[in-house]
């Protein structure tokens, strides 16, 4: 009997000290839960529309924090390598190829803005003063080259090959009446440059904060339709991420009325809301 009660009070032991450890709370992850959104952004618009949207998401419990780079490289090799969680900076014709070079499995979520393309001069006020042999700069990644040539050609400077669409290029102009002097640089340097051409046709993000930067006063000679315009800003994440709760919480403040209050207040045109 001594035998089966030392059996029996151990038994007794473990199953007391069993539902004892069953009533203490899971081990839970509150790095992971409260764990801010990275979001990589260019600084103008994008950090300033984010930061409107950051205030939003907050309400719903989401933290973000924003990592601003100036270049449109970076951000999604970032995003591809865990960095970041989402980025912010780029249009979905942009965001495709490049993932699609790179081997990269990036996607949009959503639509939040739209920049229409502009060609700026500091020189001259209106189109038609742009003299023979005028020399204009367009930004060097294929995707808004492409969308230059497409404005420009719009306006009758330029003729383009018949069928040249979203991936046209400086070959496929066909025809160039007056004689313009075409040159692709870096996105990111054309307003730094404006004062070495007759125009530039820029990003609407790189001048806005060049503007603000170098107090730039140029003037508009024309600007992209911003009816069935593809080229709307998107939020990127990771393949497989679009489905997360911080990400959807992301995307329905970045598609506020909020946020589009914020737009239409602030940048005069420049910058429309795209939702």
């Amino acid at each position: 009997m001594r035998t089966s009660f030392r059996v029996l009070s151990a038994s007794l032991l473990f199953l007391a000290t069993s539902l004892l450890g069953g009533c203490k709370p899971a081990p839970s992850e509150p790095a992971k839960a409260n764990r801010p959104l990275k979001v990589g952004v260019n600084p103008v618009p994008h950090g300033e529309i984010l930061r409107v949207a950051a205030r939003v998401a907050e309400r719903e419990g989401v933290r973000v924090e924003m990592v601003e780079f100036t270049d449109y490289i970076q951000p999604n090799l970032a995003l591809a390598d865990g960095q970041l969680d989402a980025n912010y900076f780029q249009h979905e014709p942009y965001l495709e190829r490049f993932a699609s070079e790179r081997h990269l499995a990036l996607k949009s979520v959503g639509a939040v803005h739209l920049e229409p393309l502009a060609l700026y001069s500091l020189r001259f006020r209106q189109l038609a003063e742009l003299p023979v042999g005028a020399k204009l700069s367009l930004p060097a990644d294929p995707s808004n080259a492409a969308r230059a040539l497409h404005l420009l050609a719009k306006q009758g400077l330029l003729t383009l090959r018949e069928g040249a669409g979203a991936d046209a290029t400086l070959q496929d102009v066909v025809g160039n009446p007056r004689k313009l002097d075409l040159k692709e640089i870096d996105a990111e340097q054309q307003p730094r440059t404006l004062e070495d051409v007759d125009g530039a046709v820029i990003n609407g993000n790189y001048f806005l904060e060049a503007q603000k930067q170098l107090h730039l006063d140029a003037h508009v000679l024309a600007r992209e339709s911003a009816t069935r315009n593809p080229h709307a800003n998107v939020l990127a994440v990771r393949t497989g991420d679009e489905a997360r709760p911080e990400v959807r919480a992301l995307v329905k403040a970045l598609q506020s009325d909020e946020v589009r209050r914020y737009i239409e207040a602030t940048y005069g045109g420049a910058v429309i809301p795209a939702f």
